[in-house]
């Protein structure tokens, strides 16, 4: 019997200098060599420029966000405003996403990460980040108990 593991990963900070030393460029990306590392556990280096991030809670999953480089806006908590189910691109619900458009959380906390600073965002917490310039973020998705759809702060069980 043999059992297949997946094995550890273990990157230098060499290699995230490295990476962080390359200029960024428009848009949201995940970077590689952490992509392919994360081997699907959720961890990645993420690299917005210029962006306004839809608003979102995650039912199965937390947040742990690192500000790498830049500068990155959050708003947290509130509750989301016309909230429906992300959808996949072959048309299904993602039932464990719920989003809303950028700048629909009514009474959010606003956080500026600056480099170093961390930002835990539980499941089922209203979300959403922005950017004026360029922002590098280390991020790890971590599973949390379901958070019930009726739960989540401004649902009012519309199914659109």
């Amino acid at each position: 019997m043999s059992n297949k593991l997946p094995s550890p990963v273990f990157i230098p900070k060499s290699v995230t200098d490295e990476t962080l030393a390359v200029p960024a460029t428009q848009g949201k990306h995940i970077l590689e060599p952490f992509k392919s590392a994360a081997q699907g556990s959720g961890t990645y280096i993420l690299e917005d420029c210029e962006v306004d991030n839809k608003c979102e809670v995650h039912r199965t999953e937390a947040d742990l966000w690192t500000c790498l480089q830049g500068e990155v806006e959050f708003e947290v908590g509130g509750e989301m405003i016309d909230p429906y189910e992300r959808m996949h691109a072959d048309g299904s619900k993602d039932i464990f996403e719920v989003r809303s458009a950028p700048g629909n959380i009514r009474g959010a906390t606003n956080y500026l990460l600056h480099p170093g600073d961390l930002l835990f965002i539980p499941a089922g917490v209203p979300h959403a980040h922005r950017t004026q310039g360029t922002a590098r973020m280390y991020f790890t998705k971590i599973p949390q108990p379901e958070v019930p759809l009726e739960d989540v702060p401004g649902w009012k069980g519309n199914e659109s």
